[in-house]
């Protein structure tokens, strides 16, 4: 099928799609808040009150805690993420890993982790490597973060995320993640949310389990809230004469299916001659595209000294660092206690324990700090 090209008055609406959504924000704040509000819509209601879920007995002590690990289906897992969480619970491709994590002692829950595959470029990443990885090679032995997100104010009054990061990090996920897809995970990755929106991280002072390596291009738009999406989609598959824009099976297919339809607009632009559109256009684009912001990427060696030698097939076997059994989970928890505790400790004697549950709800969506 030749390439699809539009008339004036198809292009002039398609532009006028793109601008009406991401005029609405200045800010990537504003695009998560009103993704929010979309996935609240979608949200299955509870029988109780959801904030009874989450972790909310803010007198113990983090000694006294004791944590489980669990996996759960897509369903759950949604339902209750979708209620602490700022940021869409989009899937990736490929293996996907969710855990819910129970403080014992009050069978609540105390966040949540979602692993999956690697995104397939990375610049930190490829320069930790000092090339770009072999994708077999990448999906065999990296596993990535997509969501560590403690409830709330757990997160503010233990450091919450710092114990998700260290469950990631240790030897029960790494094991875990091996026996269901049959890999030799050795390396584990992430990103901030916010990048170079902030000045900090949770991920901050956690070496020698995990360390900054970089920060990431993300000079990509982001993508429109599904409702936006489906409608402009089906618009450009009718003018296709009834073809996808990208195959079905493509990975990232929301994304390269918006790409397209830019592209698409771009080049309608150039066939009509309208330069000077095309031209605002374009910078149009270039502005909505600053919406997303560099992240600062974060790597784990599970305790292994060779990781880099290893992915490159430059040696035959994985070596322990010294360290190596202190990833294991009840190390990696103990690690988190001593610091919890003495974070507690000082808010405590400053007046600052948060005690206010903040659970996502369709009444309450501009009195959450998104960006924390």
């Amino acid at each position: 099928m030749a390439e699809l090209l539009l008339n004036s008055t198809d292009t002039d609406y398609a532009i006028s799609k793109f601008r009406d959504y991401y005029d609405n924000f200045d800010r990537i704040d504003g695009y998560f808040r009103d993704r929010k509000k979309e996935r609240l819509e979608g949200v299955t209601p509870s029988l109780f009150p959801v904030e009874n879920e989450f972790f909310n007995d803010f007198t113990m002590n983090p000694m006294d805690m004791n944590f489980v690990v669990t996996e759960t289906s897509k369903e759950v897992y949604d339902n209750l993420f979708c209620q602490v969480s700022s940021f869409p619970a989009d899937d990736n491709p490929g293996k996907n890993v969710r855990f819910i994590i129970k403080e014992t002692n009050t069978n609540t829950i105390a966040g949540f982790i979602r692993l999956g595959s690697p995104t397939i470029n990375s610049a930190p990443r490829n320069k930790m490597l000092n090339r770009t990885p072999d994708l077999t090679a990448l999906n065999r032995h990296f596993i990535m973060g997509f969501h560590i997100v403690p409830a709330q104010p757990f997160g503010f009054n233990y450091l919450g995320g710092k114990l998700l990061t260290m469950i990631c990090c240790s030897h029960f996920t790494r094991r875990y993640i091996d026996k269901k897809y049959n890999t030799e995970i050795c390396a584990f990755e992430t990103t901030s949310l916010y990048g170079n929106l902030k000045g900090c991280s949770q991920y901050d002072g956690m070496k020698p389990y995990l360390r900054n390596v970089g920060l990431t291009d993300s000079k990509f738009l982001l993508t429109m809230a599904d409702q936006w999406y489906r409608e402009l989609n089906e618009w450009f598959i009718n003018r296709n004469g009834g073809e996808p824009l990208v195959k079905k099976e493509a990975s990232s297919r929301k994304l390269k299916t918006q790409t397209k339809m830019i592209a698409i607009i771009k080049a309608s632009l150039r066939s009509l001659g309208r330069m000077q559109d095309l031209k605002d256009f374009d910078d149009f684009i270039k502005r909505a595209i600053g919406l997303n912001t560099q992240k600062l990427q974060y790597f784990s060696d599970y305790g292994f000294s060779n990781v880099v030698d290893y992915v490159n097939g430059k040696v035959d076997s994985l070596e322990k660092k010294p360290n190596f059994d202190n990833y294991e989970l009840e190390n990696v928890i103990n690690w988190w206690k001593k610091k919890a505790q003495k974070r507690f400790d000082s808010l405590k004697s400053d007046g600052r324990i948060r005690y206010d549950m903040e659970v996502w709800k369709s009444d309450n969506l501009e009195g959450i700090d998104i960006i924390r």
